[in-house]
């Protein structure tokens, strides 16, 4: 059985704890929980939005910074948080596998089963 985090929402094999924040607010993964796909930086979010899009995938994105941080230090140092249904978040780790295994950038790992 699954199990999802309600802090850092992302969805793992044991219910005792959060593997990534230790957080005990933990439960049985549901199709509709919001869950975390990855991480990337902001120069190739719009490549991984547009492939979940054409594959029927919303997603939801947050940027870790944020537009204020972000335009003082360099758009370049702006990495994006994209969130997927739970429904989907198998296909959305296939694709997004598919579109940087060749050498592209590498996800940032959040600890448990974020990849």
């Amino acid at each position: 059985m699954k199990f999802y985090c309600n802090d850092c929402k992302i969805v793992f094999d044991e219910a005792k704890k959060c593997p990534a924040c230790g957080s005990k607010k933990c439960a049985p993964v549901k199709e509709d929980d919001i869950c975390l796909l990855c991480e990337k930086e902001q120069i190739w979010s719009d490549v991984l939005t547009d492939a979940l899009k054409d594959n029927g995938i919303p997603c939801f994105k947050r940027n870790v910074l944020g537009a204020g941080l972000a335009m003082k230090i360099g758009p370049m140092f702006e990495k994006v948080l994209f969130y997927v249904n739970y429904k989907d978040l198998d296909r959305a780790r296939e694709l997004a596998d598919e579109l940087f295994s060749n050498g592209g950038p590498v996800d940032e790992d959040h600890g448990g089963n974020t990849r």
